[in-house]
């Protein structure tokens, strides 16, 4: 299954949505891939096996799930997560890209590609959980934004962004 999705991350129009830097919104994708637990629900732990350069590999761990996936930073353009499949969970790929029309405009394109298979045509019940999907992954996505803008505006002082 491909999916994606953009979410605006200022809007000049809007004066009530505080704006962010791209060196912020990149600040909370490199949080979020070093520590996961900030920004997805039911993850217990997460341990970095390896960390080279701007590729590390991590081991996610839901109670006894454990699901390990590979990140590669392209520093201030995007953030991609190679995630191995299990017999758990479907195999994928995730990518965070940072997207700058203009000096006000700025975006967040999440790009999913999972091993779950795409069929010329589905069932009804099968449209239906791809939109459950689909429709998680925008709220989780919109998550992120929102925590991203917390450590940002809210929580410098606490060290977690510079």
């Amino acid at each position: 299954m491909n999916f994606e999705h953009l979410i605006q991350i200022n809007d000049p129009g809007n004066p009530l949505v505080d704006s962010l830097t791209r060196e912020q919104l990149w600040e909370g994708l490199v949080l979020r891939a070093e520590q996961p637990q900030l920004f997805v629900l039911g993850l217990d732990s997460c341990a970095i096996l390896s960390h080279e350069g701007d590729t590390m590999e991590r081991d996610l761990h839901y109670g006894q799930a454990v699901v390990r996936d590979r990140i590669t930073l392209m520093p201030n353009d995007n953030v991609r997560y190679d995630i191995q499949p299990t017999a758990e969970y479907v195999g994928g790929l995730l990518t965070m890209a940072i997207e700058q029309r203009d000096e006000t405009q700025l975006f967040l394109r999440f790009t999913y590609s999972t091993t779950l298979p795409e069929k010329t045509n589905p069932t009804p019940d099968e449209m239906q959980t791809a939109e459950i999907v689909k429709s998680a992954y925008r709220e989780s996505d919109i998550d992120t934004v929102r925590l991203i803008r917390q450590f940002a505006h809210g929580r410098k002082d606490e060290g977690l962004l510079h």
